[in-house]
C-alpha cells in the first residue's frame, strides 16, 4: 500500500467476537500492522470474555488506544490502575485485566495491540 488510503471500520477486513456476544473487534490492515476498533459491551470484562480466547492469565498485548466513547478500568498486573473516558488516549503495556464501567458500550480504537487480540 502507497499513498492515499481509505478504509471504514463498519466494512472491515476482519471481525473477532468476544465471548458470550460481550462486544466486537473490527480491524482494518495496514502495512505497519492493522488498526482495530473495538466495542466493548456492558459487563464486559477481559479476564471473563477474553480469557478463554487468549489462553493467558492477564492481556498480553501492548494498546495504544484512542477512547471515543464510554468508560474503562484498567488494572495492571502491578496493581498500577486507570480509568479511561471519551477523549483519552492511553498507552497500556501488556499485563492487565480491564473492564467496562457503567451502563455505556466502551468504543476504542487502538493502533498496536489488536494484531492477535481476541484471535481465535
Amino acid at each position: 500500500m502507497s499513498g492515499l488510503y481509505q478504509r471504514n471500520f463498519d466494512d472491515p477486513e476482519e471481525v473477532r467476537p468476544f465471548e458470550e456476544g460481550t462486544g466486537e473487534l473490527r480491524l482494518v490492515n495496514l502495512d505497519g500492522g492493522p488498526v482495530g476498533r473495538a466495542v466493548f459491551e456492558p459487563g464486559w470484562q477481559w479476564s471473563k470474555h477474553v480469557k478463554p480466547i487468549a489462553g493467558t492469565e492477564s492481556c498480553q498485548a501492548a494498546h495504544a488506544g484512542y477512547v471515543l466513547s464510554g468508560r474503562m478500568r484498567i488494572v495492571m498486573d502491578g496493581g498500577q490502575e486507570a480509568e479511561v473516558g471519551p477523549g483519552d488516549f492511553m498507552l497500556c503495556p501488556p499485563g492487565h485485566d480491564a473492564w467496562t464501567v457503567g451502563d455505556e458500550p466502551c468504543v476504542i480504537v487502538d493502533w498496536q495491540g489488536f494484531a492477535d487480540y481476541a484471535k481465535r
